[in-house]
């Protein structure tokens, strides 16, 4: 319960501030709408055809791989922290259980990386595009395939 009313405080206060936040923000920006401004963006390039094109699944599958083993790369920093310092060197049991946690850490990591590399996330050849189904694209095929004939 002494805990609660500066919970409180804090939820309201914060909500206050993103609303009056928001609601300047919202005031004072210019709202000039135009053609060209609700056009899709992509990359300084005029948009062809439909936004649902094929993409490869691999693209995803990596990115997702890279930000698991980043943000669990992330732990390694406290580790490293609290490891090496005087106070905690000192202290040949402590020492030791660090040492066997971080090890046991860093071989699930690689136990990971191992059964992503074994899967084949990692192989980046040319996807055949015969063999996936193009159903009602504004692309041609044969786009596709001039395509991986230039890569």
């Amino acid at each position: 319960m002494d805990l609660l009313i500066p919970t409180l405080f804090f939820i309201v206060g914060s909500l206050v501030f993103i609303s009056t936040t928001f609601g300047v923000w919202r005031l004072l920006r210019p709202h000039r709408p135009d053609a060209n401004k609700l056009t899709a963006y992509e990359c300084g390039e005029e948009p062809v055809g439909s936004a649902h094109r094929l993409f490869n699944s691999r693209f995803y599958i990596v990115a997702l791989v890279f930000l698991l083993f980043e943000a669990e790369l992330l732990f390694l920093f406290p580790w490293a922290v609290a490891a090496f310092r005087p106070q905690a060197a000192a202290s040949t049991a402590w020492a030791t259980f660090v040492s066997i946690e971080i090890f046991l850490f860093i071989f699930i990591l690689a136990v990971g990386l191992g059964y992503v590399w074994r899967k084949g996330y990692f192989n980046w050849g040319k996807m055949n595009y015969s063999q996936t189904p193009i159903q009602n694209s504004p692309i041609p095929r044969s786009v596709y395939e001039a395509f991986n004939k230039r890569q």
